[in-house]
């Protein structure tokens, strides 16, 4: 269903959403879009350094105990 909308289609949809939103709540949609997708890859990036940082800890805990 969705793989014959075409560009006529999406031009079609995109007016009907401007006609119906307005251009001004439109415009604060997308900045709160791109507010969440900044915070997500922010959260992706600190949920990656935070399982290094544990990686970490648990070579250096390993290093340690094998020297002893």
């Amino acid at each position: 269903m969705l793989n014959n909308i075409g560009l006529p289609g999406l031009l079609l949809i995109a007016v009907v959403v401007l006609v119906m939103f307005g251009r001004g709540k439109i415009s604060s949609i997308m900045g709160e879009v791109g507010k969440g997708i900044t915070a997500f890859k922010q959260g992706v990036d600190d949920g990656k350094r935070e399982i290094e940082d544990q990686a970490k800890s648990v070579k250096d805990s390993a290093t340690t105990k094998e020297d002893a």
